[in-house]
């Protein structure tokens, strides 16, 4: 498999699409956004609702999503989003604090002393990762949406006038 001919086939099938350019670079964007947040699990169903609701296009947000989140992207959007978090949060997820964590709920006491760490953390670390996670995505997000719209008119633009001079 050629990632390089991979990558223009999903190019053109965007440019492509049917519909408004307005609504498939709205569709390109959003599939871009949730495909850098850490949500992996629920990418499609959000995808699926955000796009119906806002009337844009679902294709184009779910070949964006998957052209962003694959399983060559995971590690470095989880990496950035957990250091922007670290960064706009008030709190902090390095090894250190999941390793005492772990100390704590490995250790011999009692069952609840035990959750209530794992509790704090996992709120923390949610609270956290969905901050960076947004914070890393909106730029993208926005940039999206102007490249590909200035791609799809300009796309239709010479398809048009090719048909033209035809």
């Amino acid at each position: 498999m050629n990632i390089a001919r991979t990558g223009k086939y999903y190019f053109l099938k965007l440019l492509r699409l049917r519909g408004t350019p307005q609504s498939i670079a709205m569709g390109a964007a959003i599939g871009v956004f949730i495909g850098l947040t850490p949500t992996i699990p629920f990418h499609t169903v959000t995808i699926l609702a955000i796009t119906v609701v806002t009337r844009t296009s679902v294709i184009a947000a779910l070949i964006t999503s998957v052209l962003v989140c694959n399983p060559l992207t995971y590690i470095a959007i989880y990496y950035f989003s957990l250091l922007l978090g670290n960064l706009v949060t008030p709190f902090t997820l390095n090894w250190d604090t999941i390793k005492q964590v772990l100390d704590v709920v490995l250790s011999d006491g009692s069952l609840e002393s035990r959750i209530q760490p794992l509790l704090s953390i996992g709120y923390e670390a949610t609270v956290l990762m969905m901050v960076g996670g947004t914070v890393l995505a909106l730029p993208f997000a926005i940039s999206t949406y102007y490249g590909c719209l200035f791609l799809v008119i300009s796309y239709r633009r010479k398809r048009r006038q090719k048909q033209i001079l035809t």
